[in-house]
This record gives structure tokens, sequence and C-alpha cells, in this order.
């Protein structure tokens, strides 16, 4: 066990990075975060703050001095970055994990060679991969396979000419071509794991995107107890199969009633938010609990949830997501929002405001879903967003 006040390590200074330093502090841990954005959310209440790229080796060499163990916020930490650490401390989750989870070849081809449930996929290196490719792929959806998130780096195909049309507009960058599947809900499931393959799921949450960007998550989702089970199984299979520690996120499509895993996310996940709030243990108090090699805390939720995004534009009056007709910037009225029984807002702190990036979210929490679901939207009205 790796025990306060030791320091722990963070690759990335993002919202999520910034929620495990908190949870890290509150446990009596000091911080040291790595990232090359001087503004970075976590950075700025991290015990230190690297300002350096990933890939610094010098940067690395002070991070390995100083800290017990790292772990990382987002999947596109580099993989040699990863290792290299390891040879001094623990590095939870490993490359390898994280290797098939930044990659959609990779993710796509490990669901499929351990007899997961996936929709039908074909890797796309070439131009002759899309004039080779199953017709039934069409219509589809085109992602690059490295760096897209957020809805950026796909494109909706409906014919062999649109796909190589997008992937001429990627740059011929690697892609996976899926095919478009009939969408009746979305979930998620957000687990930790421990080295000693200890596993604790936290109740999955039914979630609805906006512009390819996570609006509202519900949890505990709505779906029946045999879905939930089953995505809970699955997810915890994933882990078992990644040799997976720390808290990990797994996205699902139902579609006609079935389960087909859409993602990966080897870190906390954005439909996790909630359990900040709403449970006994949020994923980032587990986060820690797992880089340490402490016992696993209880997930229980004791409260049902609503989670609402805060994107950019909110910050601009009348703006909309993809940047036009932006008026004047000022801070949104939060008095709308503090005057909700039950809602906690969280605001990340980030440098600028910019249509569709995470600026912040709130949750909901009560006794009765349908009343929290209720204060939720109604809240979310009231300080401007829109469906478009």
């Amino acid at each position: 066990m790796i025990l306060p006040p030791a320091t722990l390590g963070m690759l990335g200074g993002g919202q999520l990075g910034r929620f495990f330093v908190s949870a890290a502090h509150e446990m009596g841990y000091k911080v040291w975060v790595l990232d090359p954005d001087p503004h970075s959310p976590a950075g700025q209440i991290a015990d230190r703050h690297l300002v350096a790229a990933y890939e610094d080796f010098a940067a690395l060499d002070q991070l390995a001095a100083e800290c017990a163990a790292v772990t990382t916020e987002f999947e596109n930490v580099p993989a040699g970055t990863l290792d290299y650490l390891a040879k001094f401390i623990p590095v939870h989750p490993s490359a390898s994990a994280v290797g098939v989870c930044q990659n959609r070849i990779a993710e796509k081809s490990f669901l499929a060679d351990n007899g997961l449930p996936h929709g039908p996929f074909a890797a796309i290196r070439s131009d002759e991969d899309i004039a080779e490719a199953n017709a039934g792929l069409f219509p589809g959806v085109l992602k690059v396979a490295r760096f897209g998130y957020d809805g950026k780096g796909q494109a909706r195909v409906a014919s062999r000419e649109e796909a190589l049309a997008a992937f001429h507009g990627f740059n011929r960058e690697a892609c996976v071509l899926e095919k478009l599947l009939p969408l009746d809900y979305e979930v998620s499931v957000v687990l930790a794991r421990s080295a000693a393959g200890e596993v604790r799921a936290f109740p999955s949450g039914e979630n609805s995107h906006r512009h390819g960007i996570l609006d509202v998550t519900i949890a505990p989702a709505r779906a029946s107890a045999c879905l939930a089970d089953t995505a809970q199984q699955v997810a915890e299979q994933i882990a078992a199969r990644l040799g997976y520690v720390g808290t990990l996120g797994v996205e699902f499509f139902v579609t006609r009633g079935e389960l087909v895993v859409n993602e990966m996310a080897p870190r906390p996940h954005n439909s996790g938010h909630h359990t900040i709030d709403a449970c006994v243990t949020s994923q980032y108090d587990q986060q820690v609990r797992a880089l340490c090699g402490l016992p696993l805390g209880e997930p229980r939720q004791h409260s049902a949830a609503v989670m609402v995004n805060l994107l950019g534009e909110l910050w601009y009056e009348g703006g909309a997501h993809d940047g036009t007709q932006l008026g004047k910037y000022r801070e949104p009225d939060w008095s709308a929002l503090h005057a909700v029984p039950g809602l906690r807002l969280h605001l990340y702190g980030k440098h600028h405001a910019r249509p569709g990036r995470k600026m912040g979210h709130f949750t909901v929490i009560g006794d009765d879903p349908a009343t929290v679901l209720e204060r939720a939207m109604a809240a979310r009205a009231a300080i401007g967003i829109r469906d478009e």
C-alpha cells in the first residue's frame, strides 16, 4: 500500500485530473501534475504543476523521483511515456491497457478477439480498404482511430464514395468504419479494479448527447435490471481481460434491446461525475484507492442523480455550439442554478470558454428519480441550454 502523505503523479491536467487531485488531497496525499498547459485546471490546485510535454524526459525523471505512483486522466498520453515511468514507479493503468483504448482499431479488435458484444466494423488504412469493405457496413460512421473525441474526427457515410471523401478529409489517417446501428438509447458503466482483481462497479448511467458531446446522464439508468446487470458483467470482463488497474468507463449502445460496446475510456468518465455527489465513494476516490493499493470503496448510490454538462457557448449571449452568432462574452447567471433544491454546481476553472468546451457540470440529487429529473431539466433550461 501507498499511504499518505505520499506524493502521487497525474499525467494530464483537465477536469478529470482536477477531481483526482481534490480526492487525493482529501485522503491526505500530495499530487504533482504534468501538463503542457500553464492554465490547466488540475495544475491550478496541485502541489506542483510541471508545465512540460508528455515526452519531456527531464520532467518525467522529476515525476519518477518524487512520486510514489503515477496515473493518467486521458487516454492520449503516449504509451512510451507510461512505459518509461513504469521502469521506476508503479503506473496504473498500464501502457498496454491504455494502448488498446486509445486506438479504435485496437479497441474493436480486442472486443472481437474476446467475444465481447460489438457492432460490425472494418479497419480502414487505405482507399483499397474502403473499396473492399463489406457492403453491409453502409450506411456507417467513419471514425479516425486516434485522437477523436466528443464527436470530432467522425463522419456519417452512406456509400463508399462518401466514405472515401471523408477518409481523404481526415488526411487518410487510419480509421474504423462502423455500421450505423439503430439506437434505442445509450448507457455506460464506470468501475474500479484493483491490482488484486477486486472490482467495484457503480450503477449504470443513461446518457444523451448533443452535438456529439455528452449532455445529460441519468443515474441509475432507466434500463431493465437484466440489461443493467449484463452491462456491468461485460464491463467487468473487459477490465479483467485488459488486466486493468484503476477507474474505467465503458460506453454501450442499446440497439433493438441488445447491448453493443461503443467505446472504452481508461480513466474516470464524464458520465461518472455524479458519483461525487450521489455515491458513497466517487469514481475519483476509487482511482486514488486503486493506484495506491488500498481496498476499494463502496460504490453504492445513495441518491437518484441527473448530471448536466455546461459547455462554453453558455458564456456568450446567444451563443451557438458551432461558434456562429456569438454575442458578448459574460459569466452565466449561476443564481438560476443555486436556487434549485439538491443541485450542486462544479466549475472547472478553465482559462477560456469556447463553444463545445466542457467548462463545468451540475448534478441534481434527491430521493425521487422523477422529481430529480424534472428539476435538472428545468435548471438546464434556466441556465440557457437550448435543444437545437
